[in-house]
This record gives structure tokens, sequence and C-alpha cells, in this order.
């Protein structure tokens, strides 16, 4: 079993270096670049990746590129700003020594998250279970605008692997702010648009509180103390911001009718 490690980026500088090193156990790394105007493709070629520039296609497509530019079948797929914790290295270099015809087609891999100087327990963000290692010939990323997974195919067996796989998310509010506004919710608008769903004044309005309560009680984001407050208060945003560019482009097409 050879795996082939996969990580896309976008000026990744402060990043890289570590992301790489977390998954130095691979066989190969592969780094899909799209166009970074900084020093992250020298950083990641010195660390012994696989470089290829791919002009931005969106998330799930480009980190469909990745897979397919990879040398094996199996696939570890990486964020930049996340890392492979050493609980989850052992799980995956005792996996390969596994036959493969004993194993699961993919597997799910839980997500911890570091935000404002603590590991996030509660508002949904953990164990927030990713599918990120997987057999390519039995599932690929789906080609979706924003929360982009991977989709195995029918039949393909999904087991799970102990070991965090730690994210190192919006290193201040400003970024977090900035990504939800210029990244997220026009993406999600999108999406929400693309499918068919539509939005109402009310269904706006309600969105931001329901979204807190959900966050920070039903999910228990109340045990991280205020940045359970500060996740469930730009859960809020995202989900009136996502709303409102929705009603916007609703609004739109009722202008063009007309």
């Amino acid at each position: 079993m050879k795996i082939s490690a996969t990580i896309i980026t976008f000026n990744e500088e402060p990043n890289i270096k570590a992301a790489c090193e977390s998954v130095a156990w691979a066989d190969e790394i592969v780094v899909v670049d799209s166009e970074s105007t900084d020093r992250t493709r020298e950083i990641a070629e010195a660390c012994g990746a696989r470089v290829i520039v791919n002009p931005w296609p969106g998330f799930g497509a480009q980190k469909q590129f990745a897979v397919d530019q990879a040398q094996h079948d199996w696939i570890f797929s990486l964020d930049a700003d996340e890392r492979v914790s050493d609980d989850l290295r052992k799980a995956i270099e005792l996996l390969k020594q596994r036959p493969e015809t004993e194993m699961p087609d993919g597997f799910l891999v839980p997500r911890r998250t570091f935000y404002q100087q603590r590991w996030i327990r509660g508002g949904g963000w953990y164990p927030d279970r990713q599918l990120r290692l997987f057999n390519r010939t039995r599932g690929s990323w789906k080609q979706r605008h924003i929360h982009e997974s991977v989709a195995m195919n029918n039949g393909a067996r999904v087991g799970e692997l102990g070991g965090d796989l730690l994210h190192y998310t919006s290193p201040n509010a400003a970024h977090h702010h900035r990504v939800i506004g210029e990244r997220y919710a026009p993406l999600a608008a999108q999406q929400m648009y693309e499918e068919g769903r539509r939005t109402s004044i009310l269904s706006a309005a309600v969105a931001g509180p329901a979204a807190f309560i959900r966050s920070f009680v039903l999910k228990g984001g109340f045990r991280d103390g205020f940045a359970g407050f500060t996740i469930a208060s730009f859960a809020a945003h995202h989900a009136f911001l996502k709303h409102l560019m929705l009603w916007e482009k609703q609004a739109t097409d009722q202008t063009d009718k007309h």
C-alpha cells in the first residue's frame, strides 16, 4: 500500500513547511498550487514535494486535479492549514502493514481545530470526521463550490482511523471575518442558488439566531467559553450573510425578468 499525500495551496508560505513535514511518511507529496505570489512553491519543493501549478478552478475541482496527478491510488488529502498528528501517523503506518484486500476503500479521520489559543471541543467542530484517506479507484471529490468532500462509489466500504487531524484555522478575528465575507458566504449562496434553493426575508432574519443557538447551545459550544461564543457568533454571521446574498441573487433575477 503506497500513499500519495496531496495538498492544494495559494499563498501558504506560513503553513506549507509544517504541512509537508506532517506527511513526510507518505510515499510522495503532491502540491498543486494556484499561482501563488509568495514562496509557497519554493518551500514545498525544498520539503521534497512535487509541485504542479494549476489555475484556480474551485475547491473540489482543484483537489480532484491533485488526486489525478498522484502516482499512487491511495490518497491522503491535506489542507495547508492542517497537520497529521503523531497518533494519526502511527495509525496510518499500522494500516500500511495490512493486506489491502482486508481494508475498507476509504477512512474517516477525526479533525480537531485550534482556535483562540485552545483546542475546540464543541460547536460541532469536533470530532468533525473527514474522509481524507481513500482509494481513488473507489471515490473522488465532489465538484461543489464549498464544503467539498470525497464521495465514495456505490458499494465502497468506509472505515475509521484513530488519531486526530489537527486544524489550525483562522489566526485572528479579522481573518475569520474576511474569509466568511469573501469566500464562504458567497460560495454557499452560489451553491444554494444552483441547487434551486430559495430564501425569504423571514428565513434570512431567523438564520443567524438559529445558527447561534445550534452552535452554542445544541452542539455544546458553551463548553469552549468565549471561543465557543465567538464561533457561534461567526456561525450566525455566516448564516445571515449567505441568505442575504441568495436573496440578492433572487432579486436580481426578478429585475431581469421585468
